[in-house]
């Protein structure tokens, strides 16, 4: 017991009892069970917490920058990019998932919900028909990189491109036209506000 007390001190009581037990074997013949007991009688345990690791959750797909800034298409639905922004509504937070053709500017697909997660961006995703070599363009945001999402873009016949991170200018046509629709959206709230407050 003497001993086990011994390398416990020795080494600052950062070894569990596997690892003292393993010292103490290089001299004498022990029990881990024993040393074990020992530890815990004597409250010599590892003072030192193990930390622990974070769930990784689903996996992550992250896709080549593909689309490369070229954002001129020869025909409709060649090239579509797609993103999230917010939306404010009365007094609570809207967000807004839309589908963008880059060959003449058209919404193809949007959707409107109270949360992002993959659910909200598979409902935008589900408005496209079948586009065999069609090439969709996101961020690497998680509800894109999803296991769910990526699936569900293979199944249309998609073909996955994704900016590199923390590069919006990689998706510059939708996020101008983002910023159009929420300084519209702002004007107008502003002046519906006013016009209330004249009456």
């Amino acid at each position: 017991m003497e001993k086990i007390h011994e390398l416990c001190v020795q080494h600052k009581f950062r070894c569990g009892y596997r690892k003292i037990t393993a010292l103490f074997r290089a001299e004498h013949k022990v029990n881990h069970k024993r040393v074990q007991r020992i530890m815990q009688q004597e409250q010599l345990q590892c003072r030192v917490k193990v930390k622990k690791r974070k769930p990784t959750g689903q996996p992550i797909y992250i896709a080549e920058h593909l689309l490369k800034r070229q954002f001129q298409a020869d025909r409709p639905m060649q090239k579509l990019v797609t993103d999230i922004t917010y939306l404010p509504f009365g007094g609570k937070t809207l967000y807004l998932s839309i589908i963008l053709d880059l060959f003449n500017g058209e919404i193809v697909a949007y959707s409107i919900a109270d949360k992002q997660d993959t659910s909200f961006v598979l409902d935008t995703l589900s408005q496209l028909p079948i586009l065999p070599g069609a090439m969709l363009h996101s961020d690497q945001g998680s509800v894109y990189t999803s296991q769910l999402y990526q699936e569900a873009v293979k199944g249309k016949g998609i073909v996955m491109s994704m900016s590199r991170k923390g590069t919006p200018a990689d998706n510059a046509p939708i996020e101008s036209f983002h910023s159009t629709l929420k300084s519209e959206t702002f004007y107008l709230e502003g002046a519906n506000l006013h016009n209330d407050g004249n009456r």
